[in-house]
């Protein structure tokens, strides 16, 4: 059974950095394309970053230059970096494994306040 699951999310105030992490199982990470999308309330969910299993990353133009993607193989997870961080950042956030295995984790809250 496939399981991704999100941490390190939470309340962090404009300007501060949070990483997420999602722990992988169930599934040959090595092989999987892996990504982080969001969701805001009352928006569609949006791809943040893309990693292909060969390392090549993607970032979407809104967080481009304030967040990283990296995964680590060997310990099947992948991790988002958020760094100056903005009230518009505030959404629920997914990690997404986007082939040949496709599967949601559940989401962890990420809000930016102060």
């Amino acid at each position: 059974q496939v399981q991704l699951v999100e941490s390190g999310g939470g309340l962090v105030q404009p300007g501060g950095s949070l990483r997420l992490s999602c722990a992988a199982s169930g599934i040959s990470f090595s092989i999987n394309n892996m990504g982080w999308y969001r969701q805001a309330p009352g928006k569609e969910r949006e791809a943040v970053a893309r990693i292909s299993r060969a390392g090549v990353t993607n970032i979407a133009d809104p967080v481009k230059g304030r967040f990283t993607i990296s995964r680590d193989n060997a310990k099947k997870m992948v991790d988002l970096q958020m760094n100056n961080l903005t009230p518009e950042d505030t959404a629920v956030y997914y990690c997404k494994s986007e082939g040949p295995v496709y599967a949601w984790g559940q989401g962890i809250q990420v809000t930016v306040s102060s």
